[in-house]
């Protein structure tokens, strides 16, 4: 089965576009699981890979697993110094123009390592596009992403419409990491057009408000 690239209460999709910008898009892609052998990478590989082929795009991995994150917050004091592993996550996020996040489905929700990575980023967030790579077993992981996108509505995010999601997906990949359905390297491609169609018009929105 190929990886679906629609989630039917996502938002409206905007037309999307194949024509390289002048600049090209930053896209930070976050690989949310953290567990011993995980299957995440196989995903995030491919969906990087697909990333990097584009003439578009310029990439960033940020894999969880090598981000010591503390779980613990701090108070209200605004004085208090955020932990270094934090503020240079936040710098990546801010570089970006737009933010690819790999998920699992645990529990019919997404892992504790991601929300907690989302949730030691403000501002950085705000006006990013957001796209979704899940996986899982029969529903591919979508209802992890059901419940970021409610997450990142908070956060001032956009999340697109496309999503692609593997279900059964030890089964979807072959020994190279590659998907079995040659109908994956389309739906990237529609994934991407999207996601960079968004990234390049709020970064012209937020160009306008900065100055």
């Amino acid at each position: 089965m190929a990886p679906s690239t629609r989630q039917p209460d996502a938002p409206a999709s905007p037309g999307t576009e194949s024509t390289p910008p002048t600049e090209p898009v930053k896209v930070a892609l976050i690989i949310g699981s953290t567990r011993v052998d995980r299957f995440g990478t196989v995903p995030a590989g491919w969906a990087a890979a697909r990333a990097r082929d584009r003439h578009d795009v310029v990439l960033d991995v940020v894999d969880l697993a090598d981000t010591p994150l503390p779980t613990v917050f701090p108070g209200d004091d605004p004085d208090t110094p955020l932990p270094e592993a934090v503020t240079a996550l936040a710098r990546r996020i801010e570089w970006a123009d737009a933010v690819v996040i790999v998920t699992p489905v645990y529990n019919r929700g997404y892992p504790a390592s991601l929300k907690n990575a989302i949730d030691w980023i403000h501002g950085e967030w705000n006006a990013t596009p957001v796209g979704f790579v899940c996986y899982g077993g029969r529903t591919g992981g979508i209802e992890a992403v059901e419940q970021l996108r409610t997450v990142f509505v908070e956060l001032g995010t956009m999340t697109i419409r496309s999503v692609l999601s593997f279900p059964d997906c030890r089964e979807c990949f072959d020994e190279s990491g590659t998907p079995r359905d040659a109908g994956a390297h389309a739906a990237a491609t529609e994934f991407y057009d999207e996601l960079t169609w968004w990234a390049r018009a709020l970064r012209a929105a937020r160009k306008e408000t900065a100055g």
